[in-house]
């Protein structure tokens, strides 16, 4: 079974949709570590429940030394996979060329359209009728991965910003598990930047 760590910064409710289809058996695996960068809720969710957490405050000893502290929380932990749910820093090239196609992220827009910070907020400034969600590959780019899977939601004109939000989050919660559940079952294979979906 898959061994799966998930890093975080937030709430941690991608996190709980995660832990939730592996409790269904929708994705194979186990959650073999929870980690954050920051004192968070989704930390304090993972404690709650007996999972076993990593923490160390990037803002105050740096990112390099928080992803050597991570690699040996990482190795303790036997993880096959790592996923980002709502994980606020960018990892170091080196960081992702050692778990390369093994690190996913899930971002609340149609990338390669308003990649990193505030996308549902670019996405409504530029005034787009649809947006949605993308579920990738992390390389060495911002939020510029291979992509797995994508969801397109329609913008309702004069939709308030908390429910465009709540459906984003939605979409988010449904199509990542999937997103894991085929990586875990080895059935993604990427050629060049596309991401195939082998029969299973």
């Amino acid at each position: 079974m898959t061994a799966i760590a998930v890093l975080a910064s937030g709430r941690g409710t991608n996190l709980m949709a995660l832990e939730r289809a592996m409790a269904a058996g929708e994705v194979p695996g186990t959650l073999a570590l929870v980690a954050a960068d920051r004192e968070a809720p989704a930390l304090r969710w993972a404690g709650e429940q007996g999972l076993a957490t990593f923490f160390a405050d990037a803002r105050q000893i740096g990112m390099a030394e928080w992803e050597r502290r991570l690699l040996e929380a990482l190795d303790a932990s036997q993880a096959d996979l790592i996923v980002l749910a709502g994980f606020m820093r960018v990892l170091s090239p080196d960081f992702v060329e050692r778990f390369q196609q093994r690190i996913v992220n899930v971002h609340p827009s149609l990338l390669p359209a308003f990649p990193g910070l505030d996308a549902i907020g670019q996405a409504l400034s530029h005034g787009v009728r649809v947006t949605g969600v993308t579920v990738h590959f992390v390389d060495r780019g911002l939020d510029a991965g291979p992509i797995i899977l994508q969801e397109a939601l329609a913008v309702r004109q004069g939709e308030p910003r908390a429910e465009l939000e709540a459906r984003v989050h939605a979409v988010e919660h449904r199509l990542l598990p999937q997103a894991v559940r085929l990586l875990s079952l080895g059935r993604l294979e990427v050629r060049g930047r596309i991401v195939h979906i082998l029969e299973g």
